[in-house]
């Protein structure tokens, strides 16, 4: 069944941030003297939300966790945001969609004000019809919130009509959370493993098999 709205994720399906969220995360990790020389073995950090993702990698209380964020939005906001790349072939697969007429949605754990300035960057944003992410506050962070934040745009009873797309485990949980249809890319920083795990409904290796599958090119 093609999906009226698409939710997409941002880092690891539209666009590769391997390089600014890494040196974000090793520079915030060396204010607490913990000195990571490679920056790429922290990839982890894609994906799930940062506060999250410093309590259980390197044991750090709530408080600390905090203060970490603080650190790595120094490095990020002036620099770390605009390393990065857009996959290609995405821009082409948005403007596909929207001559199809789908409603495009961004839904990102990135603080929203960090995901419209990526989409700006890009020039990409005119594209979206709605853009959800995490707010400063951390108020709405989880992936599910994200997504009942951006289904609020949507009339009521729309849940058969959404697909929320994404590279990760927190993706496809979060759609499922929200009773909607989820779908995986393998090609960002999820493993195949873990993406089967959490059971999406369909799952495509490429962009342009992912806007085959949208564009209701591949029927089942």
């Amino acid at each position: 069944m093609r999906k009226r709205y698409i939710l997409f994720d941002l880092d690891g399906t539209l666009t590769d941030p391997m390089v600014g969220i890494t040196k974000s995360a090793q520079y915030a990790l060396k204010k607490f003297g913990i000195e990571v020389t490679d920056h790429k073995s922290l990839s982890f950090f894609i994906g799930p939300p940062l506060r999250d993702s410093f309590c259980q990698y390197y044991g750090m209380t709530q408080e600390e966790a905090g203060k970490a964020i603080q650190y790595y939005r120094e490095y990020y906001k002036p620099i770390g945001i605009f390393e990065n790349e857009l996959y290609e072939g995405i821009e082409q697969m948005l403007i596909h969609l929207k001559k199809e007429g789908h409603a495009i949605v961004l839904a990102t754990s990135k603080p929203e004000v960090f995901a419209k300035q990526i989409l700006e960057y890009f020039q990409i944003e005119t594209y979206f019809d709605f853009v959800a992410g995490s707010d400063l506050e951390e108020t709405r962070v989880k992936k599910a919130e994200i997504i009942q934040y951006a289904m609020e745009q949507f009339p009521a009873d729309s849940e058969m009509e959404v697909v929320m797309v994404g590279d990760r485990c927190y993706d496809i949980e979060g759609a499922r959370q929200s009773g909607i249809c989820a779908g995986a890319v393998t090609y960002g920083y999820g493993s195949v493993q873990e993406l089967e795990k959490a059971k999406p409904d369909w799952m495509v290796a490429t962009v342009k098999e992912l806007e085959q599958r949208l564009c209701g090119d591949i029927v089942e």
